[in-house]
């Protein structure tokens, strides 16, 4: 699965210059999926890659560092961006509206300052077919909680 986040940080190191720039070097990387594996496997990169936007926005990303504010929000739209473009060609309309409104409720949720992001995380993988073990949702909540501030 680590495959899956290198992808991400080798596609954004193609598509720019400032994105090139802004990729760790490998062995300060952190490769291991979070909610990917709790939704089915042709939605991986898709998710992991909003998930990555929504680490640049809010939390402590795993590919990337920025070296201000402006470019972490260029940087997170861009994965955003990118992500959906493959959730879309993976489950088409229905798929992208699920992963709009996370992003929606997400971010609602960060400007009023409540919990449950987490949880809204692993109710989309969910809607993306998804049927994750107990154990494997306890262990992306728990990855989750560590990377982003309350």
């Amino acid at each position: 699965m680590t495959e899956v986040l290198t992808t991400i940080a080798v596609e954004a190191r193609e598509e720019s210059p400032l994105w090139a720039r802004s990729v760790l070097p490998e062995h300060e990387r952190e490769l291991d999926p979070v909610f990917s594996p709790l939704a089915p496997p042709e939605f991986a990169v898709g998710v992991e890659s909003v998930y990555e936007a929504y680490l640049v926005h809010y939390g402590r990303p795993r590919l990337f560092a920025t070296l201000d504010a402006d470019e972490a929000v260029l940087l997170g739209d861009y994965l955003y961006a990118h992500g959906l473009v493959r959730i879309a060609k993976a489950g088409g309309v229905p798929a992208v509206a699920a992963m709009a409104e996370l992003i929606s409720s997400c971010a609602a949720l960060r400007a009023d300052g409540a919990a449950g992001d987490g949880e809204a995380w692993v109710e989309v993988a969910r809607a993306l077919g998804g049927a994750p073990s107990g154990e494997l949702v306890e262990r992306a909540l728990a990855w989750h909680g560590g990377r982003v501030e309350p």
